[in-house]
């Protein structure tokens, strides 16, 4: 890699395998605006905020420009400063400029970039027609109106997912980002990962609102209020409030949810180590049948819907443990039905989740019984933290309360849920038959955790050698099966998370890069390291439940078995 010297803006600065001047300029310092530019994604240079201007007067775009030794560059010239200006006001004239009702509404780059550089007035009319919105997802809303035409959403969409469900048509003044043929992201194979919403510099596409609904239950006399939160939930709500990424602030959170008129709070990692039993429980039959394998992990919405329509195949393959939400989900539809007999209200249960998934998969046929979902609403992490802001409550400020019981409590097993490999090592925790500290120890540092694309790991049962692989972004997930298909790669267990980091980096998470979403995972690592037990079969709540219910109801209540559906007749 390149290394040597750059002046910039007079003064000099060291670069040492930077891929461009751009990451040079923030190395000395210096913020440049972009739009386009996202160092998980490639290098687009659409936008041309990050203009330089080097001694000679050329002008680049610092994004795709490659350092050089003695380059010289200047980052503000009076030129620039006038560029940048032009840029945003053309960018604001082919906007739809409603901001006060906009969901990204001091949270939107363009707005953002618009204040810095002082755009106060717009010459230009916004001669466009209108587009429609597009509200047929369920977990993602559409505003063409919005779109500046930055191509993130295109290339998260391509990149990290392989997915290709959005991109640009026509040309020239009509161009717009859209899925092929106009038709609505209802009708593609879109998996709600809502990853084109968590890059989004602006409003154009927004994870769908539904605080409202929210709302309607809290203050509704008639509703008996539950709320489950997930593990990356409690790692990643604090930013929003000046609380480090990474921290926890579960109890915090609780507080503020009480005070917010919830009748009753509990902790997903009780169902997490629900389902690590049962899935870990699921994997010795198949390991004791000789298959079917690879046996995939369940807890991806966006996994298991990817699957459905690319590989049905393999839907035979997917544990049939539910997810910890539906498992959670189950387990209070049971509790609460002779209750809510008695006492004349119905259980309202609300899940706070890291995933935009999440909302699709509440509202899967699958996971109703009697014509209602078993979640009547999920909210993201986004949401609750608007809910919060809306009731002035400051979350660093208030006082700790814990999750009610008997839901409360989960194991450090079931905390790591929330990273990438979690799942896989909380499920090879309980296969183990040595249970002491240092074979803990050992399965931490077997190769199952960190962020990177693809991992490997083996270990051992008895005499049996088993394989594992860990994945994160669906476009690895599609190199995996087909290294499967082709039948280079053999593995016994295949845990899948959609998004890059596992669940600490959903779209339903404040906006973060991948620094952020380690420092998430490095959270919950932590608390799994002070939980009181680390393994699922350790919660005392949760076994003495599955004894109590018995193998029957068990599998009634926790397990869910994703068919094949017959090909279209179109």
């Amino acid at each position: 890699m390149a290394k040597g010297f750059m002046i910039v803006d007079g003064q000099r600065v060291a670069f040492d395998g930077e891929k461009n001047v751009l990451s040079v300029v923030r190395k000395a310092g210096i913020e440049m605006p972009t739009f386009c530019y996202h160092s998980d994604l490639s290098t687009y240079g659409a936008c041309r905020m990050c203009i330089v201007e080097d001694e000679r007067g050329k002008i680049d775009a610092a994004c795709s420009l490659e350092p050089r030794d003695g380059m010289v560059i200047k980052t503000n010239s009076m030129r620039l400063l006038k560029h940048r200006r032009m840029i945003l006001e053309l960018m604001l004239a082919s906007h739809d400029c409603n901001c006060t009702t906009c969901a990204k509404s001091g949270n939107c780059r363009l707005q953002e970039l618009a204040q810095q550089f002082g755009v106060h007035h717009v010459r230009f009319k916004d001669t466009r027609p209108r587009a429609e919105y597009d509200e047929s997802s369920p977990a993602i809303f559409r505003d063409p109106n919005k779109c500046i035409l930055c191509g993130d959403c295109v290339r998260v969409c391509e990149e990290m997912q392989g997915m290709n469900i959005i991109d640009f048509v026509n040309r020239g003044s009509g161009m717009q980002v859209a899925p092929a043929f106009d038709r609505k992201l209802s009708e593609t194979k879109c998996v709600s990962c809502g990853q084109c919403a968590a890059v989004c510099p602006t409003g154009a596409i927004t994870v769908k609102d539904e605080i409202g609904k929210a709302w309607d239950a809290i203050h509704d006399p008639k509703l008996r209020v539950v709320i489950q939160i997930a593990p990356a939930v409690r790692v990643a709500v604090g930013e929003a409030f000046g609380i480090p990424a990474g921290q926890n602030v579960l109890d915090k959170l609780v507080t503020a949810l009480k005070l917010m008129g919830v009748d009753e709070v509990y902790d997903t990692i009780f169902a997490a180590d629900l389902t690590t039993i049962s899935e870990a429980e699921e994997f010795k039959e198949r390991l004791a049948k000789g298959g079917p394998f690879p046996m995939f992990t369940s807890c991806c919405p966006a996994w298991v819907k990817y699957l459905e329509n690319e590989n049905p195949d393999y839907l035979r393959n997917i544990s049939t443990c539910k997810s910890p939400m539906q498992m959670f989900a189950a387990v209070l539809r049971d509790k609460y039905a002779a209750k809510d007999a008695e006492d004349g209200r119905r259980t309202y249960h609300i899940a706070i989740m890291p995933c935009t998934a999440k909302k699709m998969e509440a509202a899967r046929e699958e996971f109703k019984h009697d014509g209602m979902p078993d979640v009547d609403l999920v909210l993201t992490t986004r949401e609750i933290i608007d809910m919060i802001r809306e009731t002035g409550i400051l979350l660093n400020e208030v006082e700790l309360e814990s999750p009610d019981l008997p839901f409360g409590m989960g194991s450090g097993a079931g905390m790591i849920y929330g990273t990438t490999g979690g799942v896989a090592e909380s499920v090879v925790r309980y296969c183990v038959p040595d249970k002491s500290k240092n074979a803990l120890r050992e399965i931490e540092f077997m190769g199952l955790r960190g962020d990177e694309p693809i991992k490997e790991a083996t270990l051992h049962l008895g005499d049996q050698e088993i394989r594992l692989a860990i994945v994160n972004g669906l476009v690895n997930a599609r190199k995996l099966l087909r290294e499967i298909d082709e039948g280079t790669k053999f593995y016994h267990l295949v845990e899948v998370m959609t998004c890059q980091g596992g669940c600490v980096g959903g779209a339903g998470q404040p906006q973060g890069f991948r620094q952020t979403k380690r420092d998430r995972g490095a959270g919950l690592a932590a608390a799994d390291h002070s939980a009181p037990f680390k393994r699922a079969e350790r919660n005392p709540v949760a076994t003495e439940l599955l004894e109590k219910m018995g193998e029957k109801k068990a599998h009634k209540l926790l397990h869910v078995s994703y068919v094949k559906k017959p090909a279209s007749k179109k």
